[in-house]
């Protein structure tokens, strides 16, 4: 099917039409390890990884193969009924999530896990109102939009749901016109004033992303989770920490984004990159908060046979070629290019991030950090005409989200900032 015909059914039958990075949509075709090609053969370097799930490149053989053993022997069995692969990844991430995390529950994406998480915390604390952070995302779902903070995937609810919302530790733009580490992680103990003025002085749960994934790739300061979790934790609430971006090694040296800041969740939640595509969503707790949850929990589609062989094929892959060692690597050789590029060009305001996620805001001017909008609207299209994929996003859709498949090599990236370097000079020309 060539474009034409593909964009117009698009626009006739999908909804909404068009939603797209581009000023045309880019239908794709096929995919093989770190590149896609278009429906017209073009090729893409993917340094973006399907909005950062396909963790070991498109069509990787071993995944590929794990598919197809299992389609052909069962393909569906649902939560109601056991099955080796459900166990067994099950079991291997017990293995490799930090602290006492044991029991998992299995779902379909990462806005389902968020939902099971604070559903449980609120079973195990007997408490209703949740803490989450502004500038986050949480997911599609009705509660999952009601935590997220940004107006942009909002529909509301949240004086119904219990849900408050804490300053976000986003330093580049401090709510509280702060600079770190001077401020003293004001942002972190305003929590405690937030609970005290505007919940009942109990909650269930604290809900944070390592690192803000929509929200601009946000990286806190160090010191920020162990304040803002020891405090939620006097008010009786559990911490459930959003690992759906920052998971399994792409944030490097660890297999998950938390534990570089010595925090151990009572609940972690994880989707994305886990199954490198396939759908598969999960919660891991730590045995006794898990064990609070009673009652109706099947979940027709979770643990899919399918889905958790992609997976366990997908780990595999990633402790043989794709390391956490291997991303801290290649991840500082990213980082080391893109600050030469924020030397070289005023628009890149900031550049923030670890391993494969690296963030650059882009801004009008730097002392006033006007957001450069329409000029990531112009890179967006010089990147595609040379062959690249990335990721934006941000409050203001200003933030660039730069998160390849974790077996990018340094070749791979050297080649990505190559093409930003060209795509940066073109737009830094109009401004």
């Amino acid at each position: 099917m060539d474009t034409q015909t593909i964009l117009e059914k698009q626009q006739k039958y999908l909804w909404p039409s068009h939603l797209t990075y581009y000023s045309q949509p880019l239908p794709l075709a096929r995919g093989e390890g770190m590149h896609l090609y278009d429906v017209e053969g073009n090729k893409y370097l993917d340094f973006f990884g399907g909005i950062l799930t396909v963790s070991v490149g498109h069509c990787h053989p071993k995944v590929t193969e794990a598919l197809t053993r299992q389609v052909q022997t069962l393909v569906h069995t649902s939560t109601l009924y056991s099955h080796e692969n459900h166990v067994n990844l099950a079991e291997k991430l017990a293995e490799i999530t930090p602290g006492r995390l044991q029991k998992s529950y299995f779902l379909n994406s990462g806005t389902e896990a968020n939902e099971t998480a604070v559903m449980l915390a609120k079973a195990a604390t007997g408490a209703q109102e949740v803490i989450a952070l502004r500038h986050s995302y949480s997911g599609r779902s009705a509660l999952a939009m009601a935590l997220t903070g940004q107006s942009g995937w909002r529909i509301g609810g949240t004086q119904v749901l219990g849900i408050k919302h804490a300053l976000s530790p986003y330093c580049y733009r401090c709510s509280l016109k702060l600079t770190y580490p001077e401020c003293g992680i004001a942002c972190a103990e305003d929590i405690e004033e937030l609970i005290k003025t505007t919940t009942s002085g109990r909650v269930a749960a604290f809900l944070a992303e390592p690192i803000q994934g929509v929200g601009g790739f946000v990286t806190p300061p160090p010191e920020y989770f162990e304040s803002a979790v020891g405090i939620v934790r006097q008010y009786g609430g559990l911490f459930i920490c959003d690992e759906v971006q920052t998971g399994f090694g792409r944030t490097g040296k660890f297999w998950f984004g938390i534990e570089h800041w010595g925090v151990e969740p009572d609940i972690m939640t994880m989707a994305k990159g886990i199954a490198n595509g396939s759908p598969l969503g999960v919660a891991i707790a730590t045995p006794e908060v898990a064990e609070k949850l009673e009652g109706l929990t099947i979940s027709t589609f979770g643990g899919n046979p399918v889905s958790c062989a992609a997976a366990l094929a997908t780990i595999q892959v990633m402790e043989e070629e794709a390391s956490p060692a291997h991303v801290a690597e290649v991840g500082a050789h990213l980082r080391r290019g893109l600050e030469s590029l924020q030397e070289k060009y005023p628009l890149l305001g900031d550049v923030r991030g670890m391993g494969l996620m690296q963030g650059v805001e882009m801004v009008r001017d730097r002392q006033t950090k006007e957001p450069a909008t329409q000029e990531v609207a112009h890179l967006f299209e010089a990147t595609r005409e040379r062959g690249l994929l990335i990721g934006k996003g941000g409050l203001y859709g200003n933030v660039l989200r730069i998160a390849p498949p974790l077996i990018t090599t340094q070749d791979d990236v050297d080649r990505a900032l190559e093409i930003l370097d060209h795509a940066f000079a073109e737009v830094q020309e109009t401004v």
